[in-house]
């Protein structure tokens, strides 16, 4: 039995130019090499699988290459490069700060900095996960990595920049890498099955690479995942099948479902899906994520953000004119609404069920609060009327479900409520439901918009604003703010209502009250009239004067100006009223 190599290993890049997705890394790094300008200390930070510790040791392996290429390349012949592909270079110092982050396994490490290398003109200390070393292990790394001897290169990798500590930050040169993109990932895993003899469909390897998340490594070792499963052909149903992935037929079906607000076949397909083993948030996710890229199919600018394959390009697009944008809108804010609270849902199944109700009742709730008059005339005819057909019996119901692009021809006798006066909607074999001509709709609401508005509103007079404050007084006749408005007085001063108030009392509780103003904006179909309030002393309560209230010495002198001899009777007995 032959030792199996991962395709992540057996493919891993050996030159700077092999490196995917990296090239301003690379190409950087380079012109460091060419004019001599190479930091002594470097950091290597971005998400995992994307190339950090690779470029790492092909940069280790430029710097001691006896014969490097004209773009400095390595040339993996000399006696340096073979003997780090062979793992037995003395210059090249690999150290894995995940397991190796104490204090003494950094001192260790700078006592090798001590050593002058034995073959080439560089020792190079790759130390991955740097992340992870200690407190005490940096403060410790601290001094060695600001001045090193000239022959000491130090690299380090992290996909946690955020946890590297500020000094050491300052004394190295940051590398961000990015994220691979899905088209670099497919081209490079279309050359390995080129080299290893595999076919593979288009729109298999776009769901590998979906699935990696922009990491090449993830990406690969899915692919010998795959290649395990099916053998030395890789079909887009193998893909999905040993990915647990949702066909996209589900959701162009779930969409198409939304367009002619079948209900039944809507908890259909989502009952078939939680059948075949998928999760209630996986579906709801899927479908969200399905009506984003018809809303990137909307625009001819945003299309290069559509990452599928040609053949599902061609029916997203055809999928994307039939449906309007404010429709696809609404159905994202449903299912971000659904998927918010998925986590504290109870019943989770009807939970989502309910959303995918909400959602296959859009159009009948855009129909009801729609335009009149000439912007309804630019309706379809399955958009024009005021209330949706209902079905009437299954065999209509399964009529829906077995057209438009999931599959099957339409049925041409399904059944119509005879009460409604616009004829069926057109089905055509490519959809399954009528064309939305949105550019004369929009034309016609245009045109109804710039005609003349008819205001049946009265004027803004002192008579007709006498008899609106009469009326507000008495729809509120006994509540507190007619009470309080008795105490008022209102006078109309141009465009601007004036309320005099005796209090700040009142005039604080009709500040925070604004049905007054409300009340008469609605009456006079101004929005912008405006109330001001004003204290007005003339109208505050007065009160008659209290007397001041007497002590035990005003008493004493009161009663002894009626009666002088009550001082004698003090002196006797040696009194002294209290103050």
């Amino acid at each position: 039995m032959s030792k199996f190599v991962v395709s992540a290993r057996k493919y891993r890049p050996v030159k700077f130019d092999e490196v995917v997705g990296q090239q301003h890394v690379s190409q950087t790094l380079k012109n460091a090499l060419q004019t001599d300008h190479l930091a002594h200390a470097f950091l290597f930070c971005g998400p995992r699988g994307v190339g950090k510790t690779t470029s790492a040791r092909i940069l280790a392996k430029v710097l001691n290459c006896t014969d490097r290429s004209a773009d400095y390349e390595p040339c993996n012949e000399c006696s340096s490069c073979v003997a780090f592909n062979n793992n037995a270079s003395l210059n090249i110092t690999e150290l894995d700060a995940a397991s190796n982050n104490s204090v003494d396994h950094i001192r260790a490490l700078t006592e090798q900095v001590r050593f002058t290398p034995q073959e080439g003109e560089y020792k190079v200390f790759i130390i991955d996960e740097v992340h992870m070393l200690s407190q005490a292990a940096f403060n410790a790394f601290l001094k060695t990595l600001e001045e090193p001897p000239p022959y000491a290169i130090f690299i380090l990798a992290t996909t946690e920049k955020h946890k590297i500590i500020p000094t050491i930050l300052s004394r190295c040169q940051v590398f961000d890498f990015k994220r691979i993109q899905p088209k670099d990932i497919i081209t490079h895993l279309q050359d390995i099955c080129q080299q290893e003899g595999i076919e593979a469909e288009d729109d298999a390897l776009h769901i590998i690479a979906q699935k990696a998340d922009g990491a090449l490594r993830d990406a690969l070792s899915i692919f010998d995942r795959i290649v395990s499963f099916s053998g030395k052909s890789i079909t887009y149903d193998a893909v999905i099948e040993n990915l647990n992935v949702l066909d996209y037929d589900y959701f162009f079906r779930a969409v198409d479902f939304v367009l002619t607000e079948d209900r039944a076949g809507m908890m259909l397909l989502f009952d078939d899906v939680l059948k075949k083993g998928f999760d209630e948030d996986l579906f709801l996710n899927g479908l969200a994520a399905h009506v984003r890229d018809l809303l990137v199919c909307k625009e001819v600018k945003t299309l290069k953000l559509l990452e599928v394959g040609e053949r599902l390009r061609d029916r997203y697009q055809q999928q994307a004119l039939i449906s309007p944008a404010d429709l696809l809108l609404t159905i994202l804010q449903i299912c971000n609404e659904c998927d918010l609270g998925f986590r504290l849902a109870r019943n989770k199944r009807l939970h989502v069920e309910m959303s995918l109700l909400k959602a296959t009742s859009v159009r009948r709730a855009f129909r009801s609060i729609g335009v009149a008059g000439p912007a309804a005339a630019a309706l379809p005819e399955n958009l024009a009327s005021t209330t949706a057909p209902e079905k009437k019996s299954p065999e209509a119901t399964r009529t829906v479900a077995a057209s438009g692009v999931a599959g099957g021809e339409p049925v041409e006798d399904a059944e119509i409520d005879p009460t409604l006066d616009a004829p069926a909607p057109k089905l055509t074999k490519a959809t399954g439901f009528a064309t939305v001509d949105l550019m004369a709709m929009q034309a016609n609401i245009e045109e109804e918009l710039a005609a003349p508005v008819i205001d049946d509103s009265p004027e803004l007079n002192e008579t007709n604003f006498t008899e609106a404050w009469t009326d507000f007084t008495k729809e509120n006749a006994g509540s507190t703010l007619a009470l309080m408005m008795g105490q008022t007085k209102a006078d109309l001063e141009g465009e601007e209502v004036v309320v005099r108030v005796g209090s700040q009392r009142v005039l604080a509780s009709l500040r925070d009250n604004n049905s007054l103003i409300n009340f008469l904006r609605d009456r006079f179909g101004n929005p912008a009239l405006a109330m001001r309030l004003e204290v007005d002393k003339s109208m505050q309560i007065k009160t008659a004067a209290i007397k001041k209230r007497l002590t035990a010495k005003d008493k004493f002198l009161a009663m002894r100006e009626k009666n002088p001899e009550i001082d004698d009777l003090r002196k006797i007995f040696d009194l002294r009223p209290e103050e």
